[in-house]
């Protein structure tokens, strides 16, 4: 005698089939699809029928409430959220009030950057959370680096900064390379 109950792996096969409801503009029924920002609630005659909506209405969600600051536009609190590119501030009484503010980040110490010689190289963040460093003075100038940039010559090739690899300084220069430890 099995010890798995195997009528709890039956499934009815329309037991889903309205989970999603209809489509708003051809009744049809609406399931889950997936596209290049995720999956999505989409119709069922598509391509016939465009419609689609976000499975979550609003992809951010608070983190915490800030004690005593209220929104400039509506007075609501502010909250710290997370979205889809990291943290930041909020109003509480989105989706009616879209004031956003940048989440206060201590300064670093900004290196100038070697390209451009006007810019200086900011700490990013891409879309999937990995942290880079580019000049503010783009689209017109596009350095980066994957890595920390340290305002220290390459004794090598003069290049005029280093990044920093764990205890390493190493020179960004492609043809170069070098390797030194960080003092």
């Amino acid at each position: 005698m099995s010890k798995i109950d195997h009528s709890l792996f039956n499934a009815d096969e329309h037991a889903l089939e309205h989970a999603y409801g209809n489509c708003p503009l051809c009744d049809a029924k609406l399931q889950i699809r997936s596209g290049k920002s995720g999956p999505f609630l989409g119709c069922s005659r598509y391509p016939h029928c465009h419609f689609s909506k976000p499975l979550h209405e609003y992809q951010s969600h608070e983190v915490k409430v800030i004690e005593g600051a209220h929104c400039p536009e509506c007075q609501s609190p502010l909250a710290v959220k997370k979205g889809r590119f990291g943290l930041f501030i909020g109003c509480t009484n989105f989706p009616q009030c879209h004031h956003i503010e940048k989440l206060e980040q201590k300064q670093e110490s900004l290196v100038s950057c070697p390209q451009c010689k006007t810019g200086k190289l900011h700490r990013r963040t891409n879309k999937y959370g990995k942290s880079f460093f580019a000049c503010d003075g783009y689209p017109d100038c596009r350095y980066l680096l994957n890595f920390p940039p340290v305002a220290k010559s390459c004794s090598a090739c003069g290049w005029p900064i280093m990044m920093r690899k764990g205890h390493t300084l190493v020179c960004p220069q492609k043809a170069c390379q070098h390797k030194e430890a960080d003092d």
